[in-house]
Parts: structure tokens; sequence; C-alpha cells
């Protein structure tokens, strides 16, 4: 299998004993790619999904009143799907540090259920104080 890498957000002011722990896998995000408005939605990014929305309608409406051709047309909604599905989760890390999380690791495994065990196996030492602002490498 190959090894990912994710990154770890927590928020630094919660209780929970997990912070509340969000992990973000670096790179190509496919959902993304296939239901751009909907995958912003899912993760509450409504002025994301707004942008979106508005982007793909203006092509839409630019294509019709061009007068593009199907395949133009085609090409042009593969390449913003493209660009949505390689920047998403950068918007999404954006997206989390204005909602308070902070990011407290980058780690590399080879699935989700991986990453999870080892951030918590690793972080299980650490007090609940300023340990969790600083990043660490797993």
């Amino acid at each position: 299998m190959r090894t990912r890498i994710y990154t770890v957000h927590v928020r630094a002011w919660s209780a929970s004993t997990d912070r509340e722990a969000v992990f973000v896998r670096e790179g190509f995000s496919w959902g993304a790619f296939f239901f751009s408005v909907l995958w912003a939605l899912r993760y509450r990014m409504w002025l994301t999904a707004i942008f979106l929305f508005a982007i793909s309608v203006g092509l839409s409406l630019a294509s019709d009143l061009l007068q593009v051709d199907p395949i133009t047309e085609s090409a042009l909604g593969v390449a913003l799907a493209l660009i949505i599905g390689w920047e998403a989760n950068d918007w999404r890390r954006r997206s989390l540090d204005r909602r308070g999380y902070v990011t407290a690791a980058v780690i590399a495994a080879e699935n989700l259920l991986e990453a999870e065990r080892r951030f918590f196996a690793r972080t299980a030492d650490l007090t609940l104080g300023d340990g969790w602002t600083t990043s660490m490498v797993v």
C-alpha cells in the first residue's frame, strides 16, 4: 500500500479529550472533483460552496453566451474540476484554521485509521496545555 500524508487539526480550547481532532489527507480530493459544491457543504464551508456554485454557473453562462462548442465546454468543466480537486484539501485546512483549529501534527500512514492510531498513541502522554499548539511529525 501507499503511504499517505495527513495533517491533524485540533481545537486549542476544547474540553474534549480528543480535542475534536480532524484529519485531512494531503493531495487530490476525488469527492471535491466530482461533487464540488456538495463536498464544500459537507465540510461546512459555506462561502466556498457559494463561490464554487457561482463559478460553475458563470462558466456555463459564458459558454452559452460565447457559443462554445460542447467539446471545449466539457474540457473547461474538467479543467475546473481538476483545479478544485487539487486545491480542496488546502481550502479545508484554511477553513479549519478560521474556525479555531490549530495544526497539531503531520502524520505519514497507509490509511486514516492508521493515522488516527499513531496520533492518539503519540499524544496520549501530552498534557492538554500548550502541547497541542505545537506541531509534531509522527
